[in-house]
């Protein structure tokens, strides 16, 4: 005689599975975008940064999972992470509180989507096609950075960009603005993830080294080192600015030589 399988447990409504979370997370936001509107003037060259910032990252991170779909594994298509619905990758952290603290703090967003779900083993070539996968996401920032870089140089040819950047960049035209902001967006998140720190993308070519029966404990290590990155990004910020400094004034120079200064 063969046991019937137990009854399935009752699927529990969208409200009951997701409600205290999202109610939760309104509360947090309510109480921080209070404090951030009490205690600092929020400027429209930060609205546009944060706007530009947002989808970059999910690019980002779209781009890991297209990259990896096409080097055989599904993981990130079946859980529907493919999607350009910034609602499916969005990080209640990284995506939203770290960006409002760092503007409340340091005047300056920065943050992450919640990481697209890559299974290496079903790679077709894991340990070479992990460091593409890796890699990737940071290439797409650069891409970004260059073609709203490129964008903005030709689009300003009715008047000087030596000009225009002898101001503050709040009082360009808005277009204009934007476009100096997603590139500059961009180029800092190419610069933060290229660090070579797991499990920043950067550290793809070294996890390429590491020998294959030591990878299970390096996975765990990776998964717990994300707390020194958080430390890092809220504790470290005079090396941050450094960093993000050096990946503006690169970015500017490959894009408009001599014009930015």
């Amino acid at each position: 005689m063969i046991d019937s399988p137990p009854p399935a447990p009752p699927r529990r409504s969208a409200f009951h599975q997701y409600g205290p979370w999202v109610l939760g997370l309104g509360a947090i936001l309510a109480v921080a975008a209070y404090e951030l509107l009490r205690r600092h003037d929020v400027t429209r060259n930060e609205v546009l940064f944060f706007v530009a910032l947002v989808p970059s990252i999910i690019l980002h991170e779209i781009s890991h999972g297209l990259v990896a779909y096409w080097c055989g594994d599904d993981t990130a298509k079946r859980a529907k992470r493919l999607s350009l619905n910034p609602l499916r990758h969005v990080d209640p952290v990284g995506t939203i509180l770290l960006p409002i603290i760092l503007i409340a703090t340091v005047h300056q967003a920065f943050g992450w989507a919640r990481p697209v779900p890559i299974d290496v083993s079903k790679l077709r070539h894991p340990r070479n096609q992990a460091v593409l996968v890796g890699l990737v996401g940071p290439l797409t920032n650069i891409l970004i950075a260059l073609a709203a870089g490129f964008a903005l140089r030709f689009a300003s040819n009715d008047f000087s960009l030596a000009v225009l950047h002898s101001n503050y960049v709040g009082a360009w035209p808005g277009g204009y603005e934007f476009l100096f902001l997603l590139g500059e967006a961009n180029a800092i998140l190419a610069a933060f993830n290229l660090i070579p720190l797991p499990p920043l993308d950067g550290s793809a070519i070294l996890e390429r080294f590491v020998p294959t029966r030591a990878l299970p404990s390096y996975y765990r290590l990776r998964s717990a080192l994300i707390v020194l990155v958080i430390f890092v990004v809220l504790f470290d910020q005079g090396a941050l600015a450094w960093l993000f400094d050096w990946a503006t004034r690169l970015w500017t120079d490959i894009v408009a030589p001599g014009v930015f200064g």
